[in-house]
């Protein structure tokens, strides 16, 4: 059973950083496409960051030049390394992996920024 666990959310101060990580188990192939996705309350779930396989990566406009994603395949392992955080960056995030077209959630993790 795929399992896909996140770690590494909790309490910072603005302008401080934090750093995500999920960890895919129970995987016998190579994973495609990784990433993260947030949601704040009451917003819809946006996309943060991408990483495919071959390490091309995406950001969202609104955090690029401050999250980096980085994965390490040996691992299954997706990051997310937050610097600069903002309050509007306070959000559930999820880890996602793509494996044989189908999608794989974790649990989220919740990164609060306070002032």
């Amino acid at each position: 059973q795929v399992q896909l666990v996140e770690s590494g959310g909790g309490l910072v101060q603005a302008g401080g950083s934090l750093r995500l990580s999920c960890a895919a188990s129970g995987i016998r192939f190579s994973i495609g496409a990784m990433g993260w996705y947030r949601q704040a309350p009451g917003k819809q779930r946006e996309l943060v960051a991408t990483i495919t396989t071959g390490g091309t990566t995406n950001y969202a406009d609104s955090v690029k030049d401050r999250f980096t994603i980085a994965r390490d395949n040996a691992k299954n392992t997706v990051y997310l390394e937050m610097t600069s955080l903002k309050l509007a960056d306070t959000a559930v995030y999820y880890c996602y992996a793509m494996l044989f077209a189908r999608s794989y959630w974790g649990q989220g993790t919740q990164v609060t920024v306070s002032a």
